[in-house]
C-alpha cells in the first residue's frame, strides 16, 4: 500500500514538473483561496480605531506641510520588517512603536531634514508611541530598484490617513500584482509600474500604468499570439477585482508582454520598450528587468542597423499612410454616412431596398423630379460621393484624395444629411396626409353603402341616429368621425395635425371601419332573409328569392323566374342580391302557376 502511495506521489510530482504555461490550469481566471494583500475585517476595525487617535496629528502635519503627499499606518504584520529596516534597538522594539508613513513631494530634498525634525517634534508632543518613516516620493522607487519588494508592498498596503493619490495607486497595483502572482506563480517575470505614478504626477483619479512580463520560454503547444491574448484576458479580468479591493478611484491600465517579445523589443531598441525600460519601476522582478534598465542607463543598449532602417522607413511610409487614411474617410465614413440614410428615405417612401446606382437614380427621380421635395444640388452631392468617388474607387479610377477634397465632401455630406432630416419630416407629413385621405375615403364609402349617397354631415347624423343612439356603436366613434372630417380640412389649409392626434385617429379609425363592416353585413343578411321564402314539395325544399327578377334554388340548381322559369347560375343570383334595394316582390297568380308547374303541389313555410 505504501509503495502505491509513493508511486502516485511521484506521478503527481512528475505532472507538476512537466506543467507549462500553455497548460489548461493557466487558461482560466479562477483563483482559489483568499486574495493576498487585502486586510481582514478585524485589521480594518483596529486600524480605524488608531486612525481616530491620529486624526489631530494628521491635521497638524498636513496643515503645516502642504508638500505632504500621503500619510499612512504601516500594517501590523509588517512592523518587524520596519523595525529591522530602521535598526531599532531591543529597548525600542519592546515599546512596540506604531510605524507612521509620511511621503513628501520628490522635489523637497533640501527641506527633508527640516520637515523630518518638525514632524518628530509634533509626534513627541502628541505623547504617542510612533516611529516616523519619512520618504521622498522618489525614495519609493529607489526601494523598488534595490529589490526590496516586501518593503514597497507594505507601504502600498498602508492604512491611509491622508492621500493625494500615491498610496491609492500603489495599493491597487500591489493587489493586482498579488492576484497575478497567485495565478501564474513562477511565470510572472516582472511586474512594473510607470506613467504619472512614477513621475510624481499621480492624483486620486489618475490611471495607473502597469506592465506585466510573462515568461513564455517553456511554451510548447500553443501559438504565442493565442497565448498572449488568453493571458491578457485573464490579467484584465483581475483589474476590476483589484480596484474593488483597493477601494480607490484610480483605474488600472495593464499592458501584457511575453518575455521573448520584450527581449526582442529591447534588442532592437524599440521606442515602446525603450521608454518602458527608462521610466518603469518594478514592484516585482525575477532578475530580467533591472539588468536591462541598468544597461540602458550605462548606454549599452543601442539599436541595430536593421532596426534603425526599420524605424527610418516608417517616416517614408507616413505620406502613403495619410493618403490611405484620407481615402478611407471618403470611401468608408462619408460614403456610408450618406448612402444608408438615402436608402432609408426611399424605403420610407415605399420602395424596396436599393443598390448604389438605384439609390442615386431614384432619389433624383422621385424626390427631385416627381415629388419636387428635394433640390437638385443635393442629388448631385449624393451622385458625386456615391458614383464619382465610391464607384470610382471600386473601378480603379480614384486612387487618392486630397485633404481639400475631404474637407469639401465632409461639408457637402453634412449639408446633405441636414436636408435629409427635413425631407424625412416632409415625407412623413405626405404619408400622414395620404393615410388620412384613405381612411376618409374608406369610412364614407362604407357610410354611403349603408345609408345611401348623402352629404357628409347627413351621413354622420344617420350614423348617430341608427347606430350610436340605438346602442349599436360606441359613442367614441362619433367623435372619431368628426375628428376625421376636421383633420381632412386641416390638410387643405396645409395645417398638419400633431403626431399624437394623427396616431389616435389612425388607431380609432380601424375599429370604426370594422364596426361599419360588421353592421353592413348584418344589414345585408337581414335584407337577404326578408327576400327569401322556403317552399316544401315531395319531402324536398326549395328557396324562393323575391327579387327583380326572382330566383328559385332547388338542390343547388339556380333558376330565374320572369314570365317563365329558365336556367340561371349562382353568379347571376349574387349580382341581383347585391343590387337589391330591399323592396320585396309580391307573389302574383302568374308566379304561383309557374311554381306549381315546376314543383307540383307545394307549401310555403313562413
Amino acid at each position: 500500500m505504501a509503495k502505491e502511495n509513493n508511486k502516485e506521489e511521484k506521478n503527481s510530482n512528475a505532472e507538476k514538473a512537466e506543467m507549462t504555461l500553455d497548460n489548461s490550469r493557466y487558461q482560466t481566471a479562477d483563483i482559489k483561496g483568499n486574495v493576498p494583500g487585502a486586510p481582514t475585517p478585524k485589521e480594518e476595525k483596529e486600524m480605524q480605531k488608531v486612525r481616530e487617535k491620529l486624526e489631530a496629528l494628521k491635521k497638524d502635519i498636513v496643515g503645516k506641510h502642504k508638500c505632504v503627499s500621503a500619510i499612512g499606518i504601516i500594517p501590523p504584520q509588517a512592523a518587524d520588517m520596519f523595525d529591522e529596516e530602521n535598526e531599532l534597538s531591543e529597548e525600542e522594539r519592546k515599546n512596540k512603536p506604531m510605524h507612521l508613513l509620511v511621503i513628501i513631494e520628490g522635489d523637497k530634498e533640501k527641506e527633508f531634514n527640516e520637515i523630518k525634525a518638525d514632524i518628530i517634534k509634533r509626534i513627541k508632543d502628541s505623547e504617542q508611541k510612533i516611529w516616523l518613516n519619512l520618504f521622498l516620493e522618489k525614495d519609493l522607487w529607489e526601494i523598488c530598484l534595490d529589490s526590496k519588494y516586501n518593503i514597497i508592498e507594505a507601504i502600498g498596503m498602508a492604512f491611509p490617513l491622508h492621500d493625494k493619490g500615491i498610496l491609492g495607486a500603489l495599493r491597487v497595483a500591489q493587489i493586482h500584482k498579488s492576484l497575478c502572482l497567485k495565478k501564474f506563480e513562477k511565470y510572472v517575470y516582472s511586474y512594473v509600474v510607470g506613467g504619472s505614478l512614477v513621475r510624481g504626477e499621480v492624483v486620486k483619479t489618475s490611471d495607473v500604468d502597469v506592465y506585466i512580463i510573462i515568461d513564455d520560454t517553456d511554451v510548447k503547444r500553443m501559438p504565442r499570439l493565442e497565448l498572449k491574448e488568453k493571458l491578457r484576458n485573464i490579467i484584465y479580468s483581475y483589474v476590476m477585482q483589484a480596484e474593488e479591493l483597493a477601494g480607490v478611484k484610480n483605474k488600472l491600465s495593464p499592458q501584457v508582454y511575453l518575455l521573448t517579445e520584450f527581449w526582442e523589443g529591447v534588442k532592437d531598441a524599440n521606442p515602446i520598450f525603450y521608454t518602458f525600460l527608462r521610466d518603469g519601476v518594478p514592484l516585482y522582478d525575477r532578475g530580467g528587468f533591472l539588468p536591462w534598465k541598468l544597461l540602458l542607463r550605462m548606454g549599452k543598449i543601442k539599436p541595430s542597423p536593421e532596426s534603425i532602417d526599420m524605424f527610418m522607413s516608417m517616416g517614408d511610409k507616413t505620406q502613403d499612410i495619410v493618403k490611405r487614411r484620407l481615402l478611407d474617410i471618403v470611401i468608408g465614413d462619408i460614403y456610408w454616412g450618406v448612402i444608408t440614410p438615402s436608402q432609408a428615405m426611399l424605403m420610407l417612401y415605399g420602395l424596396p431596398p436599393t443598390n448604389v446606382y438605384e439609390t442615386v437614380k431614384e432619389m433624383k427621380r422621385i424626390f427631385v423630379e416627381k415629388e419636387k421635395m428635394l433640390e437638385k444640388k443635393y442629388a448631385d452631392i449624393l451622385e458625386e460621393i456615391a458614383i464619382k468617388y465610391y464607384k470610382g474607387y471600386e473601378h480603379g479610377k480614384v486612387k487618392e484624395v486630397t485633404g481639400k477634397e475631404v474637407d469639401k465632401l465632409l461639408k457637402d455630406s453634412d449639408d446633405y444629411l441636414k436636408r435629409l432630416k427635413e425631407l424625412r419630416e416632409d415625407i412623413e407629413k405626405e404619408m400622414q396626409k395620404k393615410t388620412v385621405e384613405d381612411i376618409y375615403s374608406n369610412t364614407f364609402k362604407m357610410l354611403k353603402a349603408i345609408f345611401g349617397d348623402k352629404e357628409e354631415t347627413e351621413l354622420i347624423k344617420e350614423y348617430e341616429k341608427d347606430l350610436v343612439n340605438k346602442g349599436k356603436a360606441n359613442p367614441k366613434f362619433l367623435h372619431t368621425l368628426n375628428e376625421l372630417v376636421n383633420i381632412k380640412r386641416e390638410y387643405k389649409t396645409k395645417k398638419a395635425p400633431t403626431k399624437y392626434a394623427f396616431e389616435t385617429l389612425r388607431k380609432d379609425s380601424v375599429y370604426l371601419i370594422e364596426g361599419l363592416i360588421e353592421y353592413a353585413q348584418r344589414k345585408e343578411l337581414g335584407l337577404l332573409e326578408k327576400t327569401k321564402i322556403v317552399l316544401s314539395f315531395d319531402n324536398k325544399h326549395a328557396e324562393l328569392f323575391l327579387t327583380k327578377p326572382s330566383f328559385l334554388v332547388i338542390e343547388n340548381n339556380v333558376k330565374k323566374i320572369t314570365d317563365k322559369i329558365e336556367d340561371s347560375n349562382i353568379n347571376e343570383l349574387n349580382e341581383t342580391l347585391a343590387e337589391h334595394k330591399g323592396s320585396r316582390v309580391k307573389i302574383d297568380n302568374n308566379m304561383m302557376k309557374l311554381l306549381k308547374s315546376e314543383l307540383g303541389d307545394f307549401d310555403i313555410n313562413l
